[in-house]
């Protein structure tokens, strides 16, 4: 839909590589968030419904990549991760180092 690509010009040329992969994204995460499956051709779909012209092989990338992958697991997991510094702590003080010194 129209709105959901309210961030990109309404009509645009030929995207730059980092602009089509982020229009990919875009368009693999509206697909996933409407329950639908994501292949090249949705992905296609929906690029060519905003307006957007991307080189052909992204979406057939993009559509790769997520087969098979809980995207759902993928978007919870997001900035769950502990830091580098918080997980090293609980392992220097369990081996008797006490508190690791964090990295500067």
């Amino acid at each position: 839909t129209r709105a959901r690509w309210s961030c990109l010009p309404a009509s645009s040329p030929k995207m730059s590589g980092n602009s089509s992969e982020l229009a990919c994204v875009y368009a693999a995460l509206a697909l996933h968030d409407d329950g639908v499956e994501i292949t090249a051709e949705k992905i296609s779909s929906m690029l060519s419904a905003a307006g957007v012209t991307v080189e052909p092989y992204w979406p057939s990338l993009f559509a790769k990549l997520c087969v098979g992958k809980d995207l759902g697991a993928m978007i919870s997991s997001i900035g769950a991760a502990p830091s580098a510094g918080a997980a090293a702590a609980p392992v220097a003080a369990a081996a008797g180092g006490g508190a690791a010194p964090l990295a500067g």
